[in-house]
């Protein structure tokens, strides 16, 4: 995946060397499009300072198929009318649609003492503690980024590194129509084969899972002292109506 030089060093920095960090924003944005979200993503880390707070955004897209930097076309099989949109995120070609929680860390890299690395491997173990709540065991996987069961990836992770700061992240299938996934080479490999939590016996709710997730991204970041003084029923996301 692309890196600036800043958040260029692997895993993650010693505890003692973080720098102080307040707990990010959790917004929860609902079914949102896809291109006008990808850009807000871009002009908030273009125009972001030293002191401007992380964010991570909570939210589903209508039907769309991404286009990584590197993606190429012979594994966008058959769209058909579902667009496609050619993004500057790392990685091949995936889909994105109702039913699937999707979640974009916008992040101070330097900050928080995370390398690209340590961002990716911490997203993998945040959703594989959280399908653990309802009895699936997942694993990430170093050489194909993302999350299994078995043979068949639950969640895809592809992001962009720019000025020290991230933005892209993660998708995880939650309940939707998996069909447009046979209509590409998911996350460009023939013939892999997706799956969702409800249909491992995990919840259907999208904002549930997303409520669960966040406290154990917030964990795999290594920040969850500023979150521990919430209680475990508390709700973690902000609804919000604009980006």
């Amino acid at each position: 995946m692309p890196a600036s030089p800043r958040a260029a060093s692997p895993g993650v920095v010693e505890p003692a060397e973080r720098l102080a960090t307040a707990l990010p924003a959790l917004r929860w944005l609902g079914r949102v499009d896809y291109e006008p979200t990808w850009r807000a993503m871009q002009r908030r880390t273009d125009e972001a300072t030293a002191g401007t707070p992380d964010e991570i955004w909570f939210l589903e897209h209508p039907p769309v198929f991404t286009m990584g930097m590197n993606a190429k076309p012979v594994h966008l099989l058959a769209p058909g009318d579902i667009p496609v949109v050619d993004i500057d995120r790392g990685g091949q070609v995936t889909y994105h649609g109702p039913g699937q929680l999707v979640v974009y860390p916008l992040l101070d890299l330097v900050r928080l003492g995370l390398g690209v690395r340590g961002l990716v491997e911490g997203i993998e173990r945040a959703i594989v503690a959280t399908v653990a709540q309802w009895g699936v065991e997942a694993y990430g996987k170093r050489d194909a980024p993302g999350v299994y069961v078995g043979e068949r990836k639950v969640a895809s992770v592809g992001l962009r590194i720019r000025r020290g700061r991230s933005y892209h992240g993660l998708a995880l299938n939650v309940a939707m129509d998996l069909e447009p996934f046979a209509r590409i080479n998911p996350c460009g490999y023939a013939g892999l084969q997706m799956t969702q939590l409800s249909a491992l016996g995990g919840p259907a709710n999208v904002r549930e899972v997303g409520e669960a997730l966040a406290p154990q991204l917030l964990r795999a970041l290594g920040i969850d002292e500023q979150a521990a003084n919430q209680s475990a029923t508390s709700t973690w996301l902000q609804d919000v109506s604009s980006m």
